[in-house]
């Protein structure tokens, strides 16, 4: 355990260094304002926007920058179902797979372009080359890409003088140009370094040592698996995603591809700080994401450290039930705590086998949804609880609640109620329809609790667009392609639109000047107010339901 431990640290640590680099950087790249980035990026840009007609300083208000959003994404979403639909008769088929049936292509369509890539199909099986990098990888860069410019577009909100949250275009074309590929490229290239194959040749076969003939699948994995991390997308080029050996091939590779899931959501947060002109506001809300993801790392390595009674009464300590040799339970551990945090999805072990407590960090991460999250969302998600704790505690002073010098009225409180409340809505409502539907019941491969609980993760994975599965359930049925398929649109966009309205309304907003009894939101008091009160919203939501599942799984182990 200790040197499980010392992997652990030494791993966070490096996660923490690269925060303030890599979030100066993200606020050059939004700024607006002429850097040494323009003479290297610039002319690429300027291309791109003369092509598809945009004025790269036309300013958009919160509607019309919903709008933007929202027709790039739908256009993209039914261009990705074409591909899916026909990809039998499309170029760069050399394993000849066949057509996609019309639920499945709905639901990874839905999938890809929410940023879940939530997959209920094995990738290397079911997708031709061409429907892997334009229908897969490509959305992973715009999906990665939306994210990040709706939370920039969020953070000028609360600080503007007009309604003017930027222009959406232009940050999309930015976040690709300057983010997302350059660091994609890297990436890709250590992964081929390491072992990770990158090609467009076909599947060859091989004479094992037996003697036995096997088809080994291979294809552009370097390239999804880089863009899979940096842009928290999850999902995998082969069914066992990250488990499998041509995309995680090595502790190096795991070591990269913990600290690609980390890098932007944590980095984001700092550039927060500096957007608003006000850092310790920044690291106030880092701070409280950061115990939240500590306390569930720590539950899940212990967890798995300490096994299951059956195991200790065999002898065996720790649980390796699911995991590989060469990552082992601590790096098994941590992944499965950094993809949940960063709503990555992707994994090195298997879900399904962890212990009953260590299943419940998973599902407990995605159900807060904040403890850093995904690509922007996570950040948005994370202010929305900003939001309501200052309200909170204005109700408990008597004071109007403000936040950045802007007061917060029964508008945003509105706004961040239907926010908040969709995420739970979305999640135990399908869940209990599917417990009660006969043909969803049937692809529950484990009864009992354990069943409950890969019910749960399905449509809580589906909901924080977080893509992981908990790999017990045959997910691809008609019921829980589209159901699964609604529930990560209406995760992913609901909670966006709402969370642009409450930047809108602060953009027009007079500033307030602070007085002695203005509530302070960047101190260490704020921190662990922020902290208390999303673990109890979250305890009295999902409660019951884990009371359910893994709980309950877990008390039955001791009888």
């Amino acid at each position: 355990m200790t040197n499980g431990l010392i992997q652990v640290v030494v791993t966070l640590v490096i996660a923490i260094l690269l925060v303030r680099p890599v979030g100066a950087y993200l606020v050059k790249v939004f700024d607006y304002e002429k850097t040494g980035l323009d003479r290297i990026f610039g002319p690429g840009e300027r291309l791109i926007f003369r092509m598809i007609g945009v004025k790269d300083r036309e300013p958009m208000g919160w509607k019309k920058y919903v709008f933007a959003m929202l027709l790039t994404n739908f256009i993209m979403m039914m261009l990705m179902y074409i591909v899916f639909r026909t990809q039998k008769f499309l170029p760069l088929n050399p394993d000849k797979i066949g057509n996609m049936s019309p639920a499945l292509a709905f639901n990874t369509a839905a999938s890809f372009i929410t940023n879940t890539n939530w997959q209920a199909y094995s990738g290397e099986n079911s997708l031709s080359y061409l429907s892997q990098m334009i229908a897969i990888t490509f959305p992973m860069f715009t999906s990665a890409a939306t994210g990040f410019a709706v939370a920039i577009a969020f953070i000028r909100g609360l600080v503007a003088k007009q309604n003017n949250l930027g222009n959406y275009y232009v940050d999309l074309v930015r976040s690709i140009t300057r983010v997302f590929l350059p660091l994609s490229l890297i990436v890709a290239l250590f992964l081929v370094f390491q072992g990770s194959p990158e090609t467009l040749h076909g599947a060859v076969n091989a004479t094992t040592l037996e003697g036995a003939k096997q088809t080994i699948t291979r294809g552009p994995v370097a390239s999804l698996e880089s863009i899979k991390h940096i842009g928290t997308n999850g999902g995998g080029y082969f069914g066992t995603n990250s488990a499998h050996p041509f995309e995680n091939p090595t502790p190096l590779s795991n070591l990269m591809e913990i600290l690609c899931m980390l890098l932007l959501p944590t980095a984001l947060v700092y550039a927060f700080g500096v957007m608003i002109k006000n850092k310790r506001q920044g690291w106030s809300v880092f701070a409280a994401m950061g115990i939240m993801f500590l306390l569930f790392l720590s539950v899940v390595f212990f967890a798995e450290y300490q096994g299951t009674p059956a195991l200790n009464a065999l002898g065996v300590h720790g649980n390796m039930e699911g995991k590989e040799v060469r990552f082992g339970i601590s790096e098994s551990s941590l992944f499965t705590a950094v993809t949940t945090a960063a709503t990555t999805g992707s994994v090195n072990n298997m879900h399904d086998s962890l212990t009953p407590i260590g299943g419940l960090v998973p599902l407990g991460e995605m159900m807060l949804n904040n403890v850093f999250g995904g690509k922007g969302v996570g950040l948005l998600n994370g202010l929305l609880y900003v939001i309501l704790t200052v309200f909170i505690c204005g109700l408990m002073v008597g004071r109007t609640p403000e936040f950045l010098g802007k007061k917060i009225e029964s508008k945003e409180v509105k706004l961040a109620s239907i926010a908040l409340l969709t995420h739970p809505v979305i999640i135990l409502v399908p869940t209990a329809i599917a417990l009660i539907t006969p043909g969803a019941i049937s692809s529950i491969l484990n009864p009992g609790n354990h069943g409950v609980s890969e019910v749960l993760y399905a449509f809580t994975s589906g909901a924080a667009n977080n893509g992981s599965a908990f790999g017990g359930l045959t997910a691809n049925t008609d019921f829980y392609n589209t159901m699964i398929g609604l529930d990560m649109l209406l995760g992913r966009f609901i909670s966006i639109i709402a969370m642009l309205a409450i930047a809108g309304s602060f953009a027009t907003k007079k500033m307030v000047e602070a007085t002695t009894g203005t509530f302070r939101t960047d101190t260490s008091l704020f921190t662990g107010i922020l902290v208390v009160i999303i673990l109890v919203i979250g305890a009295l939501t999902f409660f019951p339901a884990l009371a359910l599942g893994p709980i309950a799984e877990h008390l039955g182990m001791f009888h």
